[in-house]
């Protein structure tokens, strides 16, 4: 509880968190409403995920309720439907800045406020976290609960399994609150799927239990006639209770609750409370609750950009309806998910593997004309990356499309699986560098650092649309690993590279301007940047050579020792961690060479402490990854002794 009420009331808008446990269960629903216009007001604003968050409203108020953060620690599996717990944990006013620098995160952050006791932006790891809480919890003689709140979606990732599987062997208290709503961002898959899904169409099995459980205690006979109709009632557990699996793994199983519903919501809660031991809610609610076009759209409404709040339509408010402007470049997720169904449609070998995400990766029309070649494995990255080597083995081309921040989650079977078995697995590597609003857990700061380090594996990076279609086909053609990653967003809106499909060759980069004073070394969209800088310092009398290097693993010894050799003066630009990535890897060529003798060599790349969130542009800005960044850099790369 909130040390001083009149201050928090103030800044939670329409009730502290001790008025919201005294009120009265049939005053809450109007606290429901206010919450939601809220809710739509800033995030039509600001975009972020707005339907998980429509869709948690009762079921926030109802763990505020019942529970008493921060003494009671909430855990909120991958984070992004926090917005109604921030709301009602002193942030109200603070919600406007939502997303915007040095504002809210869209995501828990233990530096923004006690109440938010574990940062997830990944799924899948609320259960391990309150586990590990739990036993600090008792170790240490506390007396709080602890409470995994875990969406259906984020249940498919092994993670969760590994944790739920210790949680029913340890029996130590945890409330673990399955947040159903049959999805994760696209629809949920797998067999858990489907059992859940049964679980929802027996809404009367927590009455079948009881009263089974009556009818058998009452049934005279003896010890022996006991035993039987015990096997009995094990046997019809199994026939009447999608709720089994739980309960074998050791939890006690409540439910399924209506999610919407705030008082069957508070009693299964107050009823979890009272259990010794690990216990699991299943609630079932629907995603972009309370707001029409989200309940009719909760895909596009998972995570969206500024809205028109009346109608749902895309852009700022006033906005929406507006003639449409000149025709924009395609994302870079579009490009690869076009290029990629057509080679599909020429190479029957080729197959695509999405953890979750076939829509964000580009995939749909891939799954439209080819659905029997596309397997969406559910929030499980570990498996996607495995698979895709069971399947090379067997002479397919799998295709691994995932974002790069999810894809550190195997790099051990990165390793293990594909590299060390030489298997022609492509990683597509979507949102690679910085991804914006969704701030450090999402940034895809790390892959070009952790991919050169394996062995055989083939690092590109291309800087437009002609040189995606032309990696992709020659990524696919390959005999062995083979990373393509390209960032966020759209790709550069530029005439198509000359010659680049006909030119394109594993370890060559491309002269695309010729200078004597320094050399930039970059790759990927950034190589447009380097180009513009170059331009400027013309006007001051810098002649620069810019390289886009194409192949970050592996380098082009060549081109990069003869650019590095005439100008003496090396500038590396790379929008991933600078320690590890091309970078690094300029510096080992030049020093394995013998070449660093005289030789100045500077490195921009991301920093090791994490940026924050905030719009993609203004954080390249920041860590001077734009031209005018670059050509500062440059300016003090010549001026050096």
């Amino acid at each position: 509880m909130l040390a001083d009420e009149a201050a928090d009331k103030s800044a939670a808008g329409p009730v502290s968190l001790a008025e919201l446990r005294r009120m009265p269960v049939s005053e809450v629903a109007g606290i429901a409403v206010e919450l939601r216009r809220r809710l739509l007001e800033v995030v039509s604003q600001t975009g972020g995920h707005l339907a998980p968050n429509l869709g948690v409203v009762e079921l926030t108020l109802a763990l505020h309720r019942v529970f008493e953060s921060p003494r009671d620690q909430i855990i909120w599996d991958v984070g992004h439907q926090t917005y109604v717990h921030k709301l009602l944990t002193g942030r109200w006013d603070q919600f406007a800045t939502l997303r915007r620098p040095g504002g809210l995160s869209g995501f828990p952050r233990r530096e923004e406020s006690p109440h938010d006791v574990f940062e997830t932006g990944h799924a899948s790891t609320s259960v391990s976290a309150a586990v590990g809480l739990a036993k600090a919890r008792d170790l240490l003689g506390g007396h709080g609960q602890v409470i995994a709140v875990i969406g259906d979606g984020a249940l498919t990732g092994g993670l969760a399994f590994e944790a739920l599987n210790h949680l029913g062997h340890a029996q130590t208290r945890v409330v673990v609150v399955l947040n159903d709503n049959s999805m994760s961002i696209a629809r949920s898959v797998g067999g858990l799927a489907s059992h859940l899904s049964r679980a929802r169409t027996h809404p009367w099995y927590s009455r079948t239990k009881r009263d089974l459980k009556q009818v058998l205690r009452r049934v005279p006979g003896g010890p022996g006639l006991a035993s039987a109709l015990s096997r009995v009632r094990t046997g019809l557990k199994y026939l009447l209770i999608p709720g089994v699996l739980f309960e074998e793994l050791g939890l006690t199983y409540l439910g399924p609750v209506d999610g919407h519903n705030q008082q069957q919501l508070e009693l299964a809660l107050s009823q979890a409370k009272a259990v010794d031991g690990p216990v699991i809610v299943h609630c079932l609610t629907r995603k972009g609750q309370g707001y029409l076009p989200a309940e009719v759209n909760p895909d596009r409404f998972h995570g969206i950009g500024p809205f028109e709040l009346r109608t749902g339509r895309d852009g700022p408010a006033g906005q929406a309806g507006a003639e449409a402007g000149p025709a924009r470049p395609p994302s870079f997720s579009k490009v690869f998910g076009a290029a990629l169904t057509e080679l599909a449609g020429a190479d029957r070998r080729i197959c695509a593997i999405t953890a979750a995400m076939p829509d964000g990766t580009g995939l749909t029309p891939f799954l439209a004309a080819h659905p029997s070649r596309l397997f969406d494995v559910g929030i499980a990255e570990q498996h996607a990356v495995t698979m895709a080597a069971g399947l090379a083995s067997r002479g397919m081309r799998p295709v691994v499309a995932v974002y790069s921040t999810f894809l550190q989650r195997a790099y051990d079977q990165i390793l293990h699986d594909v590299c060390l078995q030489r298997l022609p697995v492509v990683f597509a590597l979507d949102r690679a560098g910085l991804v914006g609003e969704d701030g450090p857990t999402h940034h895809g700061a790390y892959d070009l650092a952790y991919m050169r380090s394996m062995p055989g594996m083939v690092v590109a990076a291309p800087r437009d649309e002609s040189m995606l279609r032309a990696l992709l086909e020659l990524a696919l053609g390959h005999d062995g690993p083979f990373a393509l990653r390209y960032p966020r967003g759209r790709v550069p809106d530029v005439s198509p590279s000359a010659g680049d499909s006909q030119s394109v060759e594993v370890g060559r980069g491309m002269l695309l301007r010729s200078g004597t004073d320094a050399v930039v070394v970059a790759a990927g969209p950034l190589v447009y940047d380097a180009l513009l800088a170059a331009e400027r310092l013309q006007a001051e009398g810098l002649e620069v050579a810019v390289v886009d290097a194409v192949f970050i693993k592996p380098l082009d010894r060549e081109l990069l020792l003869a650019e590095a050799a005439r100008t003496r003066r090396v500038l590396t630009v790379e929008d991933g961690v600078a320690r590890g990535g091309l970078g690094s890897g300029v510096l080992e060529l030049l020093a394995d060479a013998g070449a660093l003798d005289g030789m100045r060599v500077r490195l921009l790349g991301l920093p090791e402490q994490p940026l924050p969130h905030g719009p993609a542009s203004w954080l390249r800005s920041q860590a001077g990854l734009d031209a005018a960044g670059i050509e500062q850099a440059l300016r003090e790369l010549v001026a050096a002794p």
